[in-house]
């Protein structure tokens, strides 16, 4: 072998047509990992790859070049491997394209991914798509646990809630390809060592399960119907409303790396809808229903803000209207008699369950307050499950509640969990009918509340844009057409607005002034 090949940046070797090694540069040994004074044959030579290409091309006579790209397990590597025949000399020229191999390979995976990851949200749009027309929880579970079970990604997938009145999970719907693994797993609800979609719903976390074979935290029997089943994976994702989870729902696999962490969090946002689903199916059942479940809770609560504003202030507090927040937050409005509001307020503000407190209005026998109630109150916990809170008067240390459900609605799971989390006693259930009103006749009774000066003003601000953003009128504008002052019109159309205002909350169920 010549000096210019002995030094050359490339492995070569130079070997008979039969494959013993005549020559081979120093590259090529260290590509190789040999020592090159002690080669002997090309079958010696190279290592085992799937293939065994190169001593298998010098089995039979090398008569044409050719080129091959070849991984060697013992190396690590991948080589790309030229034979050149010649005459006397078959030349073979090395060079390592691991490199460019692995960043193929991550091309290739991060393509796939995107692949798998266009399939996956163009379902999961699917799934999201029928949710806005379902009108019950089983409706609801029956399309998540069809459209994600019975397609090509997954094998199959099942929806669980809580059990009526308790803490344990039932299956609610399921689809695909169950095998012995659901039955295995419906079993294990009940056992002391439960499967991982049990802790989700207590943790509202998601969690991705890989190899199921080799993890303890999946019990036994389920470990084993997954291995019979052919399943390697799970993704369990909570149904969830604010802190509220409604449910779980658990996603099976065949492929060890099913999930990727994208794939997690598409299916977050899935789990997001799908309890924002459920919680519009029960305010909508509770809409649309004839008649309504009425509930009056006893609190008896010392350590309930409410309560303990109302014992330590000597006053009454009663619950002038709610609105929830979409930060698992109650705003609470308080009218506050026989004390004094900045004092409820300060007493409020103390408390580590209350986020914020304001004075609204006062006089002398007491005024209005606005407080901020976390989810671990119990009017914060009613609002957060979907309860309509009707009305709720707090003194001397007790409160009473009444609030209105769905007949639908799982009224003995919440009244359950409700007294479980604090001193409170259901009291009273009562199922009443709804009293039918009239879009006619609200606008009847509207009009009567109205004068016919506060009427007039509405009317012209409302076709003179005045409402609109940007306004097609000014308040002056509308007030020379009125032929008032701009202080008059707004004077008119703030009592008029709370007039309207007030008709609609209270034919809404909720509380006026």
């Amino acid at each position: 072998m010549d000096e210019r090949a002995e030094r050359a940046p490339i492995g070569i070797i130079e070997a008979a047509p039969e494959g013993t090694v005549r020559a081979i540069n120093e590259t090529a040994a260290a590509l190789l990992d040999v020592d090159r004074d002690t080669a002997e044959g090309i079958g010696t030579l190279f290592p085992e790859s799937v293939d065994n290409t190169v001593p298998g091309a010098f089995e039979g006579s090398v008569s044409e070049q050719m080129r091959v790209e070849e991984y060697y397990p013992a190396l690590e590597s991948w080589l790309e491997v030229t034979i050149v025949p010649g005459e006397e000399t078959v030349t073979v020229y090395l060079e390592d394209i691991t490199g460019k191999k692995r960043d193929e390979q991550a091309r290739e995976e991060l393509a796939s991914d995107l692949d798998r990851l266009t399939i996956i949200n163009e379902l999961i749009s699917e799934v999201l798509a029928e949710l806005v027309g379902a009108s019950s929880r089983a409706e609801i579970a029956e399309t998540i646990s069809t459209r994600l079970g019975e397609t090509n990604i997954y094998e199959f997938a099942w929806i669980g809630e809580r059990e009526l009145g308790g803490e344990d999970i039932v299956v609610r719907a399921a689809a695909g390809s169950t095998g012995r693994t659901l039955d295995r797993i419906e079993e294990s609800l009940d056992g002391e060592m439960t499967p991982p979609e049990q802790g989700v719903v207590e943790t509202g976390e998601p969690t991705i399960i890989q190899p199921l074979g080799e993890d303890p935290a999946v019990p036994e029997p389920v470990r084993r119907a997954a291995f019979a089943d052919g399943l390697q994976s799970l993704l369990a994702i909570p149904l969830t409303y604010g802190s509220t989870v409604h449910g779980v729902a658990g996603i099976y696999a065949a492929d060890r790396d099913a999930f990727s962490e994208r794939e997690r969090a598409s299916f977050e946002t899935l789990g997001e809808m799908a309890g924002f689903a459920v919680n519009a199916a029960r305010n909508r059942n509770l809409l649309l229903s004839d008649s309504i479940v009425e509930l009056t809770i006893e609190l008896d609560d010392p350590d309930a803000p409410l309560c303990e504003a109302a014992s330590g202030r000597d006053a009454s507090l009663t619950v002038n209207g709610v609105v929830p927040q979409s930060d698992d937050q109650l705003l609470c409005y308080l009218i506050v008699e026989g004390g004094s509001p900045d004092a409820v307020a300060e007493t409020l503000g103390d408390h580590e369950r209350v986020v914020s407190t304001r004075v609204i209005g006062e006089h002398d026998e007491g005024g209005s307050i606005e407080v901020g109630l976390g989810e671990k109150t119990p009017l914060g916990y009613l609002a957060s499950h979907g309860v309509t809170i009707a009305d709720a008067e707090f003194e001397s240390g007790t409160g009473r509640v009444v609030t209105e459900l769905s007949p639908e609605e799982d009224v003995r799971r919440i009244a359950t969990a409700l007294t479980r989390r604090f001193d409170a006693e259901l009291v009273a259930k009562r199922e009443r009918d709804r009293s039918i009103r009239t879009a006619q006749a609200f606008r009847d009774e509207l009009s009567e509340r109205l004068t016919n000066r506060q009427e007039s003003a509405l009317r012209t601000a409302f076709f003179a844009d005045y409402f609109e953003s940007p306004r097609g009128s000014t308040a002056q504008e509308v007030g020379e057409a009125l032929d008032i002052t701009g202080p008059t019109l707004l004077h008119h159309l703030r009592a008029g607005q709370r007039k309207l205002l007030e008709e609609f909350f209270e034919s809404s169920g909720e509380r006026g002034p």
